[in-house]
């Protein structure tokens, strides 16, 4: 049951980049963030940027930013909705791309249904769909797994069963940590068959979009992309 009383959680997207705003945000998206007065933020600092350049309405400082990312505990989130409940709307940010998907808001979102707020998800560029649109992978069955091991090992033997499972044709998508994206492509064509597709989806969005599928045989035959801190979505279909 929706309490009438309280505010909305708008669940807010931002660019992957910072020349494309009026192309990948509805007007309606930005106009709403505009006119919110506090934000919960995954980072202060991207926040507060993307919030000026879409020209928010009040100075920058005079916004309330309340910040929510890995290190936030469970008991600290009932403090982040206080506002909603007194029937202020308030917007939650990622620091890229859509919030609640591969980022702490999903749990703020549950409370706020349990306490009867009501969330607004607005539409926006979400890099694991946009990848799975372009890569000509399977798009009616597939998984989203986030992050697989930092251990190499452990990360050798994630990567066999993934492709074990994108055998049943259930595209697999993963991320690595910007930094760690070579190696983690080095490590799916050193593991991975020849036959096996690979798409390598770099800075969607952005002017220098990147989406490319290939089998690993092909990828393995050429210069391989520079995706050294860029965002990277990898998906395996074999």
């Amino acid at each position: 049951m929706i309490n009438q009383k309280a505010g909305t959680l708008y669940f807010i997207p931002v660019t992957m980049g910072e020349d494309n705003i009026t192309k990948v945000l509805p007007f309606e998206v930005i106009n709403i963030a505009q006119q919110l007065n506090e934000f919960i933020v995954e980072n202060e600092k991207t926040a507060r940027h993307f919030l000026s350049v879409i020209k928010h309405r009040k100075p920058i400082r005079e916004l309330v930013l309340k910040p929510l990312n890995e290190h936030t505990s469970d008991k600290e989130l009932p403090a982040l909705l206080s506002s909603l409940l007194t029937g202020k709307d308030v917007g939650l940010m990622s620091e890229a791309g859509c919030p609640g998907i591969a980022d702490p808001g999903a749990k703020l979102a549950a409370l706020a249904h349990q306490k009867g707020i009501r969330v607004a998800p607005l539409v926006g560029p979400s890099s694991i769909l946009l990848s799975l649109m372009a890569s000509g992978l399977n798009g009616q069955r597939f998984t989203f797994l986030g992050y697989l091991p930092t251990d190499k090992t452990a990360r050798i033997h994630q990567l066999k069963e993934i492709e074990k499972r994108s055998k049943l044709q259930e595209t697999q998508l993963f991320i690595e940590t910007p930094y760690r994206n070579q190696h983690m492509l080095e490590d799916i064509l050193s593991t991975c068959h020849g036959e096996t597709r690979l798409c390598i989806a770099c800075n969607i969005s952005c002017s220098d979009e990147f989406i490319v599928t290939k089998r690993v045989k092909e990828w393995k035959a050429q210069a391989l992309p520079d995706l050294h801190k860029k965002p990277t979505v990898f998906l395996l279909l074999a």
